[in-house]
């Protein structure tokens, strides 16, 4: 089965194996169809092991950017979003947890400075991706 067919023929795929053979052999017909159409999915083709490599260094990027261009709210995020802050690693982030716990939430972005083992040059790495309200 071919991954791109649209939403209407799976629909009238189903519809007609429901009126077929009723219900209890169509919802066995759905798990087959549903299966067919998983795997589909999941095994994209490649011509060659070069190319399939080139596409998981394309989606490593992709995954890369979206994690570098994301702003994150320093008065909110958890200790995973923390860690993609560039020199914020797990003990860092838990320490900026711990301090807005402490003194409440940051009202400026150099506040984070405040944060033990956090200094102005982190700060400044990540100036562009911080802020200390939603935006």
């Amino acid at each position: 089965m071919n991954a791109h067919h649209k939403p209407g023929l799976i629909g009238a795929m189903l519809s007609t194996a429901v009126s077929a053979v009723g219900a209890a052999a169509a919802a066995g017909a759905v798990l087959i169809m549903t299966l067919m159409l998983s795997e589909a999915l999941a095994a994209t083709c490649f011509a060659s092991p070069q190319q399939a490599y080139a596409s998981l260094l394309a989606q490593e990027a992709a995954q890369l950017q979206a994690r570098t261009q994301t702003v994150v709210n320093i008065n909110r995020a958890g200790e995973g979003e923390l860690v993609s802050l560039h020199g914020i690693g797990s003990s860092k982030a838990q320490a900026i947890v711990l301090y807005r716990e402490m003194f409440g939430g940051f009202q400026t972005v150099d506040d984070l400075a405040k944060v033990k083992g956090i200094g102005q040059k982190t700060v400044e790495k990540n100036r562009a991706r911080i802020s200390v309200q939603d935006e």
